[in-house]
């Protein structure tokens, strides 16, 4: 990649100062970090003007393209009146207008909303909620969690013990609690000749199985629904989030939907389990919910749970905090991303968008090194076939040069762009990544 005069020193004192994030930092001997000075829709753009199609949402949180005018005047209007304030012994009008909004978007049922900064702390207060309520309710015992075979719920120590990615959790093995993981509906291990349906029906056996027998000790079981994201867009057919929650209701055990990523319209519905027809115990939001803007996460859950916490006695409180917690300007950010939902009908927007992207894409589908080609609402996905170790790395430096950011899972190669993606951009997208398949080697 050809790096500007501009771009260089910036790279530079990149660097030399910041350690990044999910990097082996001696990667960046040979493939350079991208010095980005401004966002616009869907683009990015460099120190030196060489633009990027942000085909990845910036890691998957930024819904409506960058510097959008309608976010920008919110948070100037809020900047003006109140930055932040705690939220322990104080509210404010965003986060109470931002909770009412969430709480509705769910029908009710699930009324109260405790606030975070990122989508790990928001699974890390899932777990401790779900542990604590049962123990307020007088059954200490259920202590563990269960989660889905290939899961991701975040690196900090709670949520890095119900992930199962082994890149991530094998080296803290010794200082993460012990959970246990069911098979995963993931439809690319169905059986030849057995449908997405049939396959999620027969893993939620399996789920069946073990809470028969663990029941007693288990907790919460915690699953990210219809996509599992970073083990590599993992899609599982809806019945299995159905068979999911009549178990947890049979057997005593709490159902917390990870919709950090699939949230707020991300997989056709604006929850990924409206489409199952249910309702979690616990909801756990983040990526999205600002528009890509600020720092925020949430976790909603039912009146049921919040009264088990309700007492007089302060240990029976749930005593978890965040500095930031609600912070004023993010749940601005958010207000404003809801607006953007509701005047401009952008889950219906999307179908149509959807429809007119896995056109363009059909090509990509077809070709001979690509295998497992699949969609699930505004995710795109499939696996290449290749023998080079480094194909991650090497294909999103080629992408790079031909102005696309793409960042592939292991061999897993994904779309998930902004909701404001153009025809333009989605031609661009479609093919000038079918000629990055073309111009791999042999494999």
């Amino acid at each position: 990649m050809q790096i500007g005069t501009r771009s260089s020193l910036l790279l530079k004192r990149s660097l030399a100062a910041v350690w990044h994030p999910c990097t082996q930092m001696k990667l960046h001997e040979w493939l350079p970090l991208v010095p980005v000075a401004r966002g616009a829709g869907c683009w990015l753009y460099d120190a030196d003007g060489r633009r990027y199609l942000d085909a990845i949402s910036s890691w998957w949180v930024n819904l409506f393209g960058h510097c959008h005018p309608r976010i920008n005047a919110a948070l100037a209007d809020q900047l003006g009146k109140l930055e932040h304030v705690l939220l322990a012994g104080f509210s404010h009008e965003p986060v109470v207008e931002l909770s009412e909004r969430l709480a509705r978007a769910t029908g009710g049922a699930l009324g109260h909303c405790f606030y975070a900064s990122d989508g790990a702390s928001a699974v890390e207060i899932a777990l401790k909620m779900s542990f604590h309520y049962w123990r307020n309710r007088g059954n200490p015992a259920k202590t563990r969690f269960v989660s889905l075979a290939g899961s991701y719920h975040g690196e900090t120590l709670g949520a890095l013990a119900v992930t199962d990615v082994r890149l991530f959790k094998d080296i803290y093995a010794p200082i993460v609690m012990t959970t246990s993981q069911v098979a995963s509906p993931d439809w690319r291990l169905a059986e030849k000749g057995e449908s997405a349906y049939d396959y999620a029906v027969r893993c939620a056996a399996v789920l069946e199985r073990h809470l028969e027998r663990h029941h007693g000790e288990t907790a919460a079981f915690i699953l990210e629904p219809l996509v599992q994201g970073a083990s590599g867009m993992a899609m599982h057919d809806a019945e299995y989030l159905r068979r999911a929650r009549r178990l947890c209701d049979r057997h005593g055990v709490h159902l917390i939907a990870d919709e950090i990523m699939t949230g707020f319209g991300r997989t056709g519905s604006f929850f990924a389990f409206d489409q199952a027809g249910i309702t979690p115990d616990f909801l756990c939001l983040s990526k999205g919910i600002t528009g890509g803007y600020l720092p925020l996460s949430v976790v909603m859950t039912r009146d049921a749970v919040y009264q088990a916490f309700y007492d007089d006695d302060v240990t029976r409180g749930f005593l978890h905090s965040h500095s930031y917690t609600g912070n004023t300007l993010a749940c601005r950010a958010a207000l404003a991303t809801l607006d953007l939902f509701e005047q401009e009908n952008v889950i219906e927007a999307n179908r149509a968008r959807r429809a007119r992207i896995t056109a363009a894409t059909r090509p990509i589908a077809q070709h001979s090194r690509v295998r497992n080609f699949r969609n699930t609402g505004m995710i795109w996905a499939f696996e290449v076939e290749t023998t080079d170790p480094s194909f991650a790395s090497r294909f999103f430096a080629a992408a790079l040069e031909r102005e696309l950011l793409l960042r592939p899972l292991g061999k897993t190669v994904y779309f998930m762009p902004p909701y404001v993606i153009g025809e333009d951009e989605i031609a661009l997208l479609a093919a000038r990544t079918a000629a990055l398949l073309d111009a791999l080697p042999a494999a």
